[in-house]
């Protein structure tokens, strides 16, 4: 139970940060605090303590392959953000998040059966 709230204390501390982080001058960085690696970390502890080294390796390589789709929706709230509203920007690129992943997957199970 300890370890449920210390990773919800971490998902809590980098919204706060991200909410005080997007009133300064620098507003820009808030969209560095989602790219720490919170939760990257968490799945990288529970896969290397309860699997092998290669699966390990095969999350580190899947992690690297799914900045794909944050790219994706990245480039999406830029190009749309100046065509519609921030809910229909927003709406959009997460649509455009969700087909870019979906794509992934396919792509990667069929590249490397064995982890599916």
């Amino acid at each position: 139970m300890t370890s449920l709230f210390l990773k919800c204390l971490l998902g809590a501390l980098a919204v706060l940060l991200i909410a005080l982080l997007s009133r300064t001058r620098n507003f820009f960085i808030a969209g560095l605090v989602p790219l720490f690696p919170t939760f990257a970390l968490i799945a990288h502890y529970i896969v290397g303590s309860e699997r092998s080294v290669a699966d390990l390796r095969t999350t580190a390589l899947f992690g690297l392959w799914s900045l794909i789709p944050y790219a994706v929706y990245l480039l999406a709230v830029y190009w749309l953000s100046v065509r519609y509203s921030l809910a229909g920007t927003l709406g959009l690129a997460t649509v455009a998040w969700v087909l870019a992943a979906v794509v992934l997957l396919a792509a990667w199970t069929r590249l490397h059966p064995a982890a599916a």
